[in-house]
């Protein structure tokens, strides 16, 4: 599977790899990989974390699960390889974007740029079975994810978690909110974006806490 993960957070979470649940969920991940289409690919499982080392953090988006149609998993939250159409998610959150920031919706799904950026585009559960959403959850994963949240939130400061839904929104206990910027709001779904995601101008206060604590804003 080639899965391999970027030495500054293996360091943080070698802890976790030695723990008897990840053994467990490495060979569940392993089973399911072997008996059918999975995503996202195995060398993309821990792209979040290769994308954007652990001292570049300056902003978390959080998912829940990995597309799970072929073609759309890369191993980043709501992202989508150029020339995909844009999942719906997706789609509202460019228009978010734009209604804050004026800049132009993107033709291209892959949200690599963001990463690269200090954005860490992070699913609390890392891969799926096709066609089975949420079929990897309950799993490990989540244990996982949260201890790298977890570790972001104590080493580090003035990170802006971009908390959506009421999933992601439990996360929040993870973080001490007087050293990090949490933003919560709706889901970006379509089920959901028109019950407080549009107009929660997430994007806009983002940049604004990241120049007043002397950072680059992300060029969303």
């Amino acid at each position: 599977m080639n899965v391999r993960i970027e030495d500054s957070w293996r360091s943080r979470l070698q802890a976790e790899f030695d723990k008897p649940y990840f053994a467990e969920l490495a060979a569940f991940v392993r089973g399911e990989y072997a008996s059918g289409p999975c995503y996202p690919p195995g060398g993309k499982i821990f792209n979040a974390f290769n994308s954007t080392p652990f001292e570049e953090v300056k902003v978390v988006i959080l998912g829940q699960d990995p597309y799970h149609e072929p073609g759309q998993a890369m191993g980043l939250s709501f992202s989508v390889p150029d020339g995909v159409m844009l999942p719906p998610s997706l789609k509202n959150i460019y228009e978010e974007i734009h209604s804050e920031l004026g800049t132009p919706m993107p033709a291209s799904g892959d949200l690599s740029r963001w990463a690269r950026q200090g954005v860490l585009l992070l699913n609390a559960t890392l891969t799926v079975r096709r066609g089975q959403a949420g079929s990897h959850q309950r799993r490990g994963w989540e244990t996982f994810t949260d201890a790298a949240i977890s570790a972001l939130a104590r080493e580090r400061e003035h990170i802006v978690f971009m908390l959506w839904g009421s999933y992601a929104g439990q996360k929040a206990q993870l973080i001490n909110a007087s050293r990090h910027l949490v933003l919560r709001s709706a889901h970006p779904s379509p089920l959901s974006a028109y019950r407080g995601f549009f107009g929660n101008h997430h994007f806009q206060l983002c940049n604004d806490y990241l120049v007043q604590q002397g950072l680059s804003p992300i060029v969303w």
